[in-house]
């Protein structure tokens, strides 16, 4: 292809409101152009990496067993309230209504539906396993669209759902996804991990995601560099103590802490370790009735390490917290303890309370906790002797850097990753609430087994970036790049040799079945260079007077900090070997 049949337009700066690098290098790239909030044209040079990790997408799927099919952007409404989550779902579930005031969505995502086809089609086990797949556009109304494609509104995403008779060939099915999608990651040329994921919203009982690495990522991803263990950071488990309960060594103190309502002021205080300070954090769960009303609140007192953080997700799975949970008001908190936020402690209640420890810290002795009175904490506390034992011991913490392995094979680290597929065992959630079934080989109905398995396609060339970028621009992997070569002719117009020489090495290039890019447009070395280096195409070929008097072309790899001058004959080859490798 040449330039001048094409579509370039790069721009020397990105827009003010291009916060993160790959929003940046991709809308002066010319990749993408902002229609709306977390709305964007895809233009041609963004369009051809889409298209290429469309390829390698459908390529592995197909490889896998799946088949493709292309389900609607809008879907009716009455089979997402088939399932509860037309009303379950947030504001970023998009609702519209028809000339006949007809309720619809805009699809975030396709479970209805594909149970829906399914549950019409597929009524044998004869027909089973069965695994549908569509690359499609989809549409989450994000509170505040951000960072060009990592976090937009509308994007294109490639879902999967597996139909299975049993559990047992539903994990079947499940790891067949898993290793299409690390073959997927592999062939696009990027560094991942595929980690331990909580289900979220979708729903389910087994889920890992696929992760980008990059410093850059929202995600933290927690790892054993000396074992197999990865998880997100919302499901890795903060084990048991190794070291049993040491005896109380000190008297309980009510300890003067004028003005130091957080551990780390206390601790600095009373010249501790922050490690020895419990923190306590006050929670609230509501019984509703059938209207939705509040019929009676529960409060509840959770109690971490001083240097620990509370995990969300893990407390939405406590018991009695599974229904939702919310943090405790003013008014709670003063009718349960008798205190401001600050010096809260499960002594001293003025009402009972449940008190949930996590795992460190029903192991710790002689630790310091808020008195419930003003500007004071105990210290030397000791449960059994100071206080009963909690009502419950859980997990209820973000691991950290050098905690224990769960798998006993070493000491966890955590890097930053972006989310940018997700593989989810669902079992009967959807074909339960829909009864999608089907008849065994007694004749009996039975539900359907159900996974699903999504890959964020344009999000994929935000992340690409994220990981991929240096001073000049993108670098692409060859896989993704929008072109796998490029020659950059210098005087193309003004001498016949090169033109002849450039649109001969083009031909050969792209008989090779290299995708090639003849950058004909008349523009001066440093800015025909530059263009290409923002771009991020892998390799580039420079022809000039000079070089074809020696028979030479100069040979750049887009990593390369200096060019090779090569042979022309063997130039194809080359770029062929690099490509390849």
């Amino acid at each position: 292809m040449k330039a001048s049949q094409f579509f370039i337009s790069t721009l020397k700066e990105a827009p003010a409101d291009a916060e993160v690098v790959s929003h940046q290098l991709m809308m002066r790239a010319g990749m993408i152009k902002r229609l709306g909030a977390g709305i964007y044209n895809y233009m041609p040079m963004g369009l051809r990496v889409i298209r290429k990790v469309e390829a390698i997408i459908r390529e592995e799927m197909n490889r896998a067993g799946a088949v493709e099919l292309l389900m609607p952007l809008v879907q009716p409404a009455e089979l997402w309230q088939e399932t509860g989550r037309f009303g379950k779902m947030g504001p970023e579930l998009l609702r519209v209504k028809d000339r006949h005031d007809r309720d619809y969505i805009i699809q975030p995502t396709s479970e209805e539906v594909v149970t829906d086809i399914a549950r019409q089609e597929l009524r044998s086990y004869r027909q089973l396993p069965k695994n549908f797949y569509h690359i499609q556009t989809k549409f989450r109304d994000e509170r505040r669209p951000r960072f060009g494609v990592m976090r937009g509104r509308e994007f294109t995403m490639k879902d999967a759902y597996s139909f299975d008779r049993d559990p047992a060939a539903a994990a079947k099915s499940y790891q067949g996804m898993f290793d299409a999608y690390k073959r997927i990651f592999d062939r696009f040329g990027l560094q991942y991990r595929a980690v331990a994921a909580d289900t979220g919203a979708i729903g389910g009982d087994l889920s890992h995601e696929f992760q980008v690495i990059a410093d850059t990522g929202e995600d933290a991803i927690v790892y054993c560099p000396t074992s197999d263990y990865a998880a997100n950071i919302e499901l890795a488990e903060g084990v048991v103590p190794a070291a049993p309960r040491a005896a109380a060594a000190q008297a309980m103190v009510n300890t003067a802490t004028p003005g130091k309502s957080t551990c780390a002021a206390v601790a600095e205080l009373l010249n501790l370790p922050l490690q020895q300070t419990v923190k306590s954090l006050v929670l609230a769960t509501d019984e509703l009735d059938e209207a939705g009303d509040t019929v009676r609140s529960t409060v509840w007192l959770l109690l971490l390490r001083g240097d620990h953080e509370l995990n969300e997700v893990k407390a939405g799975k406590l018991a009695g917290f599974t229904s939702g949970w919310r943090f405790a008001t003013v008014t709670e908190i003063d009718d349960h303890f008798g205190c401001k936020p600050g010096y809260l402690g499960p002594i001293g209640l003025k009402q009972p309370v449940k008190v949930i420890a996590d795992r460190t810290v029903a192991a710790m002795s002689d630790f310091v906790c808020g008195a419930n009175q003003e500007d004071c904490h105990f210290t030397g506390v000791n449960w059994g002797r100071d206080l009963p034992e909690p009502d419950a011991v859980a997990d209820l913490r973000n691991v950290q850097v050098g905690d224990p392995s769960p798998d006993g094979q070493g000491v966890l680290a955590i890097q930053r990753g972006i989310e940018v597929g997700h593989v989810f065992y669902l079992g009967t959630k959807y074909s339960e609430s829909m009864n999608a079934s089907f008849l065994d080989e007694t004749g009996k109905p039975r539900l359907m087994e159900m996974g699903c398995y999504g890959i964020g396609v344009t999000r994929i060339l935000g992340a690409a970036i994220e990981q991929n970028h240096d001073t000049r621009g993108i670098v692409w992997p060859a896989a993704i790049a929008p072109f796998a070569a490029v020659i950059c002719p210098i005087g193309y117009e003004r001498s016949a040799e090169v033109k002849a020489a450039a649109d001969a090495l083009h031909d050969e290039l792209a008989a090779a079945g290299i995708d090639v890019m003849l950058d004909d447009r008349g523009e001066r070395p440093g800015a025909m260079f530059a263009d290409w280096e923002l771009i991020g195409v892998p390799q580039r070929l420079v022809i000039s007077d000079r070089g074809l008097k020696a028979g030479t072309v100069e040979l750049q790899g887009r990593r390369e900090d200096q060019a090779s001058v090569v042979p022309l004959v063997q130039a194809v080859a080359l770029v062929k070997g690099r490509l390849a490798a």
